[in-house]
């Protein structure tokens, strides 16, 4: 009995559906995980490593995110700008009340692959700090986690 491996091709992930999440009290590391779960594809059937058989994903309310124990306090986001002696700290709580927006790109980005397929699908999320969102154009399904 010979068994052969479906491979996804690229015609078949055109049509890409857009998803809703509300991070209203989520923790911010389980809730990226599942971003970046529906970004590259991985809920899907039909995933295959090299093709972007991904969705799209709205985050809304992610000024409400929230981190546990004493991440609040301690955590800390590094930047260089490129020159010597450039490096750049930011903590958690100056990071929130700046661009809470950041706070979530940057872990979804660290979840999601260092390549052009990467960069690809991280283009597919879109997030706003508040309830608003001007996406209804793209007919977002609600999806809670």
């Amino acid at each position: 009995m010979k068994s052969t491996t479906y491979l996804t091709k690229e015609e078949a992930c055109k049509a890409k559906k857009w998803y809703l999440l509300n991070a209203n009290g989520k923790t911010l590391g389980r809730f990226a995980s599942e971003v970046a779960k529906i970004l590259t594809g991985k809920h899907r059937a039909i995933y295959t490593p090299h093709v972007d058989s991904g969705e799209g994903v709205i985050v809304i309310n992610a000024e409400k995110i929230r981190v546990t124990g004493a991440k609040a306090a301690r955590k800390v986001y590094h930047s260089h700008t490129g020159w010597m002696g450039g490096m750049k700290e930011i903590s958690y709580q100056a990071m929130m009340k700046k661009n809470p927006k950041e706070i979530i790109w940057r872990a979804v980005s660290g979840m999601v692959s260092k390549s052009r397929l990467g960069r690809q699908q991280m283009g597919n999320l879109r997030i706003f700090a508040d309830e608003q969102h001007g996406m209804e154009a793209q007919q977002p399904i609600e999806v809670s986690i």
